[in-house]
């Protein structure tokens, strides 16, 4: 690099946020588009979610702008070949207390209002329940499935325990390898112009109000009329560059993974999820040990809903996942790890996986890694310009930046060329924090929609 250049675009943030947006850009006719991270290109936090999506959501807007991400998603799979493994095997949220059986059905029956599919109930009959075809996404069905009583739950999903009352089936969801996903979105990019360096971001330059620049940590400077703050966890500290302080913060997310050598989940099951509360499962001595330590008790206590499992891979890895202990935190490389997390996940999954017992005592050697959500409040992205002409944000994804990073890439590039704006926009704008209507909606919020 030399000791000055120049740029179309500046984006900060080369996760799958930033590719997403470099590739809507370039596609939108930029051709100078230069992409600053100090980690290679998908590997700070992209590379450690559970790669999952889906539609199924409870707020109107979300639910749009996933449909249309995963619209994108599923045109990139079918020009790529899918190359990065794109399926549609589904959430299956799980519950054993039949009084949440209603309170499902309405809640469903709401999100499938909102355009997330139609909703169908299965009780004796199920002739009509299409199970999921484990890799691919043509000819499967949207909308949900609402299956209702042990013997067809477990039918169709032996492996559940036999408390099992009711289980919804979220249908256009399942997985993908964000990595590939990332990596096509980048290449094509660099077809069309995208540059990417290995770079630190420590200052913007602004004149009359706009943006003219960006500084570096190796003291170059690039001279560019636009800049975009993609910076994943850093999107608050990039903000107050430009003396804007975006309303986020970071929680650390962990995850586990192990192998599944006893074939406890199915190789071809959705995305397992047990929507319960619950206590974990210690024998007697265990778990008076547990609560006479000050430092251990919590382990003795309730634990929320979501702790979620699916297969890896065409071997027999599994993923364990659970927020039972959200860590509001500065990010830091690499992630402090709670070495407890991999036997606290096995143990809450054998509720819903009576064989995960098999493995107390003898887990097999966890691979523990994890990654950070960079969240609203009310669990919305952030997306469009920044309040200094020049300057745009697009990130604040918190756990669903795979599903939504086509969507919110498409809409940013939509802000950035004045193209017309879909109907959600305005929902995902730092200027919605001005309106006092959504201030007041925002004391009530209830539902994040977050697993």
């Amino acid at each position: 690099m030399s000791m000055s250049q120049t740029a179309d675009i500046v984006i900060c943030g080369a996760g799958i946020t930033g590719v997403s947006a470099a590739h809507f850009l370039s596609k939108a006719g930029f051709k100078n588009i230069l992409l600053l991270d100090e980690h290679p290109p998908l590997s700070f936090t992209s590379d450690r979610s559970t790669e999952c999506y889906r539609n199924w959501w409870p707020d109107a807007e979300m639910l749009a702008l996933m449909n249309r991400s995963i619209d994108l998603m599923e045109a990139f799979a079918n020009e790529s070949g899918n190359v990065f493994r794109m399926n549609r095997r589904g959430y299956l949220y799980v519950t054993a207390d039949e009084n949440q059986i209603a309170d499902m059905e309405n809640a469903s029956r709401g999100i499938s209002g909102l355009g997330a599919g139609q909703f169908r109930v299965h009780s004796s009959d199920a002739s009509a329940y299409l199970k999921s075809q484990p890799e691919g996404f043509d000819d499967s069905p949207d909308g949900a499935d609402l299956l209702i009583g042990n013997e067809l739950i477990r039918k169709h999903f032996p492996y559940l325990t036999e408390r099992a009352a009711a289980a919804l089936h979220v249908r256009r969801a399942g997985w993908l390898s964000a990595q590939q996903l990332g990596m096509y979105l980048l290449e094509t990019g660099r077809r069309r112009g995208v540059r990417f360096e290995s770079a630190r971001v420590t200052g913007v330059d602004v004149a009359n109000g706009r943006v003219n620049g960006v500084r570096l940590s190796s003291g170059e400077r690039v001279d560019s009329p636009i800049f975009i703050n993609a910076a994943g966890p850093y999107l608050k500290d990039v903000g107050k560059m430009l003396g804007v302080d975006l309303p986020v913060y970071t929680e650390l997310h962990l995850k586990a993974a192990i192998k599944d050598s006893l074939s406890v989940v199915g190789r071809d099951a959705p995305l397992l999820i047990w929507n319960d509360s619950q206590t974990l499962p210690w024998e007697g001595d265990e778990l008076e040990a547990l609560k006479e330590d000050d430092e251990t008790r919590w382990l003795t206590e309730t634990f929320p809903s979501g702790t979620h499992t699916r297969p890896e891979g065409a071997g027999d890895t599994i993923l364990m996942l659970w927020e039972y202990r959200s860590k509001v935190m500065e990010p830091t490389w690499p992630p402090t790890m709670d070495e407890q997390f991999p036997e606290v996940a096995l143990r809450g999954l054998a509720t819903m996986l009576p064989r995960m017992k098999e493995y107390f005592g003898r887990m097999p050697r966890p691979q523990l890694d994890g990654g950070y959500y960079t969240k609203t409040r009310e669990n919305r992205p952030l997306v469009g310009p920044m309040g200094v002409d020049g300057a745009y944000v697009v990130g604040a994804v918190s756990g669903y930046g795979i599903m939504s990073a086509c969507g919110v890439g498409d809409l940013l590039a939509a802000h950035v060329t004045g193209a017309k704006l879909p109907s959600y926009a305005k929902a995902f704008e730092i200027s919605r924090y001005d309106d006092p209507e959504y201030q007041r909606k925002l004391e009530n919020w209830d539902d994040s929609g977050q697993l």
